[in-house]
């Protein structure tokens, strides 16, 4: 019989191994942080609203620095954009920022198609990338995402309700990008009648059905701020880059013969706010909802509109396969019923040409015959002429030579007389 007996190390035997520091697919998150921090990040930011309101400098603002635009122009003829892309770095993050700017916005007379540059614009972004999604060989490593993430649209400070303007645009692209509002160069308006302003724009917006960015509050960790975030839209914001000394200290801000308004100062206005809202909280979630929102109701009209859709007649999951060889069939066909209908139409109109053809020879014909009758008669006619003329002359020949014959004794005395006389 074989005993075994069981070994117990000893505490000294046991050897201790330090760990550094993470361990096991817990890593998986700081190897997608390091990844994106290599290949860089990527924001699309559309400002619309008048000349002059503020957007450029706004743009300056939130990112810190001067991207040195040029001042546009009041009197440009039509609506148009200005589309710059600029390489910024904060620490070891690199960001590709692309502001699209609208030129010549509401100056013109006529207002009626001011939006439809930016639709054409923001359309014309989703295309590009339906495209790329739709190639053999795709480059999404190297392509660059020129869709719009978020449409910042600056209100006028009048104070009173929103423009009919600013209500179409609105309205027109709200399914197609992020809408947060602004109410641009707020140190025109009282506080008093700031919160009226926003309420009243905000009911409007409601009225007329618009559907602007809400900060999303299913998030523990930012479901609160972003909550109560809500509550303060449209933000009322100013922009500036100069540098005010307030107390014994320089700050970014605007001054007034009455005092100094701080940009950075939440009492002031709604900067802070916005900036946290846009940049430290939300620009993930902004990209997000242009993918799996905007993005996807377009790629869903495209291909509905082309023909594929995700079930049969009956109801059934149908592949993308089977779709692309109904389609190619229901082409195949309708060319064939095309190519029919184009044989009968030639053949009805060789038909037609050829009675019109046969119709008008036979016109020619009997025009023809008509016009030979005719110049028979006259030749027979003239023929009868020219005879009984013969006839004439010849009656005429022998008169003259009867004549002759009577009268020569006459023309012999009348020489002589003559003869005489002289």
């Amino acid at each position: 019989m074989i005993r075994y007996v069981l070994y117990q190390p000893r505490e000294d035997d046991l050897r201790c191994l330090t760990l550094f520091g993470h361990f096991g697919f817990e890593c998986l998150p700081h190897q997608l942080v390091n990844r994106s921090i290599q290949q860089g990040f990527s924001f699309n930011i559309l400002c619309v609203g008048e000349t002059g309101i503020g957007k450029s400098t706004l743009i300056d603002t939130l990112f810190n620095t001067n991207l040195k635009d040029k001042k546009s122009s009041h009197f440009y003829s039509n609506v148009g954009l200005k589309i710059q892309t600029y390489e910024l770095q904060e620490s070891n993050v690199q960001l590709k920022l692309t502001v699209v700017k609208t030129v010549g916005y509401g100056d013109q007379i006529n207002k009626e198609a001011s939006y439809q540059p930016i639709v054409d614009y923001i359309d014309a972004q989703f295309e590009a990338y339906l495209q790329e999604e739709l190639k053999i060989r795709r480059s999404f490593l190297e392509y660059h995402d020129s869709r719009i993430h978020v449409c910042l649209y600056f209100i006028s400070p009048t104070g009173h309700s929103l423009k009919s303007l600013d209500l179409l645009t609105m309205k027109t692209i709200d399914s197609k990008v992020n809408i947060i509002p602004l109410i641009a160069k707020a140190d025109t308006i009282s506080k008093s009648d700031l919160q009226i302003f926003k309420c009243k724009i905000m009911s409007e917006l409601a009225h007329n059905g618009i559907q602007i960015y809400q900060f999303p509050a299913d998030d523990e960790t930012t479901a609160h701020v972003n909550s109560s975030m809500n509550e303060h839209l449209p933000f009322a914001v100013v922009g500036s880059m100069e540098e005010v000394k307030v107390g014994k200290r320089m700050v970014r801000g605007r001054q007034y013969p009455w005092g100094v308004l701080q940009v950075e100062n939440e009492n002031h206005c709604d900067f802070v706010k916005l900036r946290d809202m846009l940049l430290c909280t939300n620009m993930e979630d902004l990209k997000e909802q242009t993918h799996r929102q905007h993005y996807e109701r377009y790629r869903c009209y495209k291909l509905l509109k082309m023909g594929f859709t995700d079930v049969g007649p009956d109801n059934q999951p149908i592949s993308f396969q089977e779709t692309y060889e109904a389609k190619k069939q229901e082409f195949y066909d309708r060319c064939l019923r095309e190519e029919e209908e184009l044989k009968h139409r030639f053949m009805q109109r060789v038909n037609e040409k050829e009675a019109a053809f046969k119709e008008a020879e036979k016109e020619l014909q009997d025009k023809f015959e008509h016009l030979k009758r005719v110049q028979q008669e006259k030749i027979m006619k003239l023929e009868e002429e020219r005879r009984q003329l013969e006839e004439e002359i010849i009656e005429f020949y022998k008169m003259k030579a009867s004549s002759e014959t009577l009268q020569p004794p006459v023309c012999t005395n009348l020489r002589k007389d003559k003869d005489r006389r002289k």
